[in-house]
C-alpha cells in the first residue's frame, strides 16, 4: 500500500480519534495528525448519549467506556430538570424506560480525552495507521484525485503528505475549513459560558442531584454533572452564563468562580477547584461538509451552544456516517457523489436538530418572563409524568431522532 493511498485525519480530538479508527477498522489507512503532543486533558465535553454508546460499542470501546477504575465512565441514566429560584425538583426522565427498546439505555459520562486515550491504542494497533502528535497543518491543496496537506512537524521541518482524502477534525477553528475555503455560517452568543469544576460532592447535600442536572433560571442557569475526573469523589461541572457587562477577569477571578459554587450549595470555607474555563459561544453550521477530496466532521464543521450534551455525540455521528461511505468509495461500492449524501444527511441533522434543540435548550432555561417559565416547567413536568411523551421525549433529546432523520436523507 502506498504512502498517498491513505486518508488523512487532521485533529485527534474524540471525532478525528473516532473517524481513524472506524477508518481503520474497515481496512483504510490513516494518517492522524496533532498538534499537541499527546491527547490533550481538556474538561469539555463528557456525556456519550446512548445511540453513541452503540457506535462505541461496534469500534470495541466498551470495556474502557464501562471500566469501574477512573479511566472510565459514570453510568448515567436519569437526569433532571430543577427550578433554580424555588429549588423544585420539576421533572425526571429516565432512560431506563428504554430497555428493551434501545441497546444501552443509559448516557455515559466519560471525558473526552478519555475516550480519545482509548481509542489511539487500537489505531496504532490496526497496523495501518500512522498516528503524528506534536504535528502541525500548515497548508493544503487538491486535486482531483489526491490532497496534499503541509505540516510542520516536531523537529520543525516542514514536509507535505498526500493522502486520497482529508478529514477536518480540527475544531472550530478548523485550518481545514479554512483552507479548503468553506463558509461557517450561524452567530456567537452575546453572553460567555464559564465551566468550572470542584472536587466537592454535590451527590453529599441532601439535594438530591443526580450525575445530570437542568436548573432553569432567568438570572443564572445552570447545568451540573459530575464526571468521575481521576478519581473519588469524582468532578462536578457546573456550566452557567456569564453576563456580557462582567469582564473577563472578573469572571475567573476567585471570588467570581466562588460566588458561582457557593450558589448552587452554600458551604463554609471555599470550594476547591481543579480548574475552570471561560470561553464564547457560537451556533454555527459549516455550508458544506465536503469540497472534492475536503471532508469536515465535528466541530470543523458545526458548533453549537453545550447544553444537552449534543456537540460531540453530533461529531461521532459525523464520524461513523462519513467512515461508511469512504469505505463504501474506497472499495468500488459506491461512487464519489455519496460524500454529497454525507454533506446533506449530517448537515440536515445539525440544522433541523442539534442547532435548534440547543438553541431551544438554552432559552428555554433563561427565560425571564414568569408566565413562560411557568408555562415551560409545568409542560416538562407533564411530558415526564405521561409515559408516551417521556419516552418521546428521550428520543429526541437523547439523538435517536436526529440520527433516524439523517439517516433517511437520500
Amino acid at each position: 500500500m502506498s504512502q498517498e493511498d491513505r486518508v488523512i485525519v487532521v485533529g485527534a480530538g474524540p471525532v478525528g480519534a473516532v473517524a481513524a479508527l472506524a477508518l481503520v477498522k474497515k481496512g483504510i489507512p490513516v494518517t492522524l495528525v496533532e498538534a499537541e503532543p499527546e491527547p490533550p486533558e481538556d474538561q469539555r465535553a463528557a456525556t456519550i448519549h446512548p445511540p453513541t454508546v452503540e457506535m462505541l460499542a461496534e469500534l470495541g470501546l466498551t470495556v474502557e467506556a464501562f471500566a469501574e477504575d477512573a479511566s472510565g465512565g459514570l453510568i448515567s441514566p436519569i437526569f433532571h430538570y430543577r427550578d433554580r429560584v424555588s429549588g423544585e425538583l420539576v421533572a425526571v426522565f429516565d432512560l431506563n424506560l428504554l430497555k428493551g427498546e434501545v441497546p444501552y439505555p443509559f448516557v455515559v459520562q466519560w471525558e473526552q480525552y478519555k475516550l480519545v486515550r482509548a481509542a489511539k491504542p487500537h489505531i496504532e494497533a490496526s497496523g495501518i495507521a500512522d498516528v503524528r502528535f506534536s504535528t502541525r497543518v500548515t497548508g493544503l491543496t487538491q486535486t482531483t484525485d489526491h490532497v496534499d496537506v503541509t505540516i510542520t512537524n516536531p523537529g520543525g521541518d516542514s514536509e507535505t503528505i498526500r493522502g486520497r482524502y482529508v478529514i477536518g477534525t480540527d475544531g472550530g477553528r478548523s485550518t481545514v475549513r479554512v483552507r479548503a475555503e468553506i463558509e461557517f455560517e450561524g452567530f456567537t452568543w452575546a453572553e460567555r459560558f464559564i465551566k468550572i469544576g470542584t472536587d466537592f460532592d454535590f451527590a453529599s447535600t441532601g439535594k438530591g442531584f443526580c450525575t445530570r442536572n437542568y436548573f432553569s433560571d432567568p438570572d443564572e442557569w445552570l447545568n451540573l454533572f459530575k464526571v468521575n475526573g481521576e478519581g473519588p469523589p469524582g468532578i462536578w461541572r457546573g456550566i452557567m452564563p456569564v453576563a456580557p457587562d462582567e469582564s473577563d477577569e472578573q469572571a475567573v477571578s476567585m471570588e467570581g468562580i466562588q460566588r458561582r459554587l457557593q450558589g448552587i450549595f452554600p458551604k463554609s470555607g471555599d470550594y476547591e477547584i481543579p480548574y475552570h474555563a471561560l470561553y464564547s459561544v457560537h451556533q454555527r453550521v459549516a455550508k458544506t461538509f465536503n469540497k472534492g477530496r475536503v471532508l469536515l466532521a465535528g466541530d470543523s464543521a458545526h458548533v453549537n451552544n453545550p447544553i444537552g450534551g449534543m456537540g460531540m455525540n453530533g461529531g461521532l455521528h459525523d464520524a461513523m456516517n462519513l467512515a461508511g461511505k469512504l469505505a463504501d468509495i474506497w472499495f468500488g461500492r459506491a461512487e464519489p457523489d455519496a460524500l454529497d449524501r454525507y454533506t446533506r444527511q449530517r448537515r440536515n441533522a445539525q440544522v433541523d436538530y442539534v442547532q435548534a434543540q440547543s438553541i431551544q435548550n438554552k432559552k428555554a432555561l433563561e427565560e425571564k418572563d414568569p408566565v413562560m417559565r411557568r408555562k415551560h416547567l409545568d409542560e416538562l413536568k407533564r411530558v415526564s409524568e405521561n409515559v408516551t411523551r417521556h419516552k418521546q421525549f428521550l428520543y429526541r433529546s437523547s439523538l435517536f431522532d436526529s440520527l433516524k432523520s439523517a439517516n433517511a436523507v437520500a
